[in-house]
């Protein structure tokens, strides 16, 4: 009887102990709550005040100068929804639309194809594969001002030699309304072409190998195994690149001020370009405001239209 005493009062001491720990320690507990809480309030407030302040406040106040005859400086009087209607009637904002789209669909569907070509060939067993895989990095690297710059030579000096060596005309892309896009889209698409690569790899790395060797049994081999197993199964990886690809060169910009500033003639003034250039120094800054929202809803448009394409692809496949 004694030991068994002895044993239920260890045991009592022992539930008194790990009681008076546990209160203990719940104090610890809700204080490291608390400060986690006043840490991630710290690191998150200065954000969001840097985010309001220079992306939302300036898109608000875009929208209420788009209602404004406002021209960048001095007064301005409300003009309603007139300069909204002026939009569709302009001949020279519908030549950047139709610039701007042209270049954005020809480019994406160039980037694409080139982009899984390369993941293709750098995710196969060849040799220095990794080297590649940096040195085909290295456009996305570069600033856009930078390649736009050295592509405007290689276009004005360089290609002109070449072409009148073979016995051409030797005349600049950049120069000829007709062809200077091209030179634009090779450069977006060339730089582009990096990051994309990228994407695809990391797709390709996610297919089983266990597919592979299961559709090669059943026969499928070559253009038959990429069409039926790898294409599916990466699926959403290139839904990522072509709403990706769409929005950034439906914005192009950077590249057009490095090699045309939008000529010849206003040939190749994407709706960017034209914002920027009419609404800071072309006395059109309430227009141009208004062009940016509508701008900025067509943007939206199609990538929630490319996302609800591709994602019933993804559902079929």
């Amino acid at each position: 009887m004694s030991e068994e005493k002895e044993k239920n009062l260890t045991e009592n001491v022992d539930d008194l102990e790990n009681t008076a720990g546990a209160e203990d320690t719940a104090p610890k507990k809700k204080r490291k709550s608390l400060s986690a809480e006043k840490t991630y309030l710290f690191i998150t407030i200065p954000i969001v005040a840097l985010f309001f302040l220079f992306n939302t406040l300036p898109l608000i106040q875009g929208v209420v100068y788009s209602f404004t005859n406002f021209k960048g400086y001095g007064d301005f009087d409300w003009v309603g929804m007139r300069n909204y209607a002026d939009l569709f009637t302009d001949a020279r904002v519908g030549k950047s639309y139709w610039f701007t789209f042209r270049l954005a669909l020809v480019s994406t569907v160039v980037t694409n194809v080139i982009s899984l070509v390369l993941a293709l060939g750098l995710n196969s067993k060849i040799k220095f594969k990794n080297v590649l895989r940096g040195m085909y990095f290295i456009p996305n690297v570069l600033g856009s001002l930078v390649v736009g710059y050295i592509f405007s030579y290689i276009f004005t000096y360089i290609v002109p030699a070449i072409t009148r060596l073979l016995g051409g005309e030797g005349v600049s892309m950049l120069s000829d309304a007709k062809w200077a896009w091209i030179a634009i889209m090779i450069v977006c698409a060339w730089q582009s072409i990096a990051m994309n690569t990228i994407i695809y790899i990391s797709g390709l790395q996610t297919v089983p190998v266990d597919v592979y060797e299961a559709g090669s049994i059943d026969g499928a081999t070559g253009w038959s195994s990429f069409r039926h197993l790898t294409f599916p199964l990466i699926m959403p990886f290139f839904s990522i690149n072509m709403v990706l690809c769409m929005k950034n060169f439906l914005m192009a910009f950077d590249q057009i001020v490095a090699m045309t500033k939008g000529g010849p003639a206003q040939s190749t003034e994407s709706v960017s370009f034209l914002i920027y250039n009419n609404g800071m120094s072309g006395g059109q800054f309430g227009f141009q405001s208004a062009n940016a929202v509508l701008f900025f809803v067509v943007i939206v448009v199609i990538s929630v239209m490319q996302m609800n394409f591709t994602n019933k692809k993804e559902e079929q496949l």
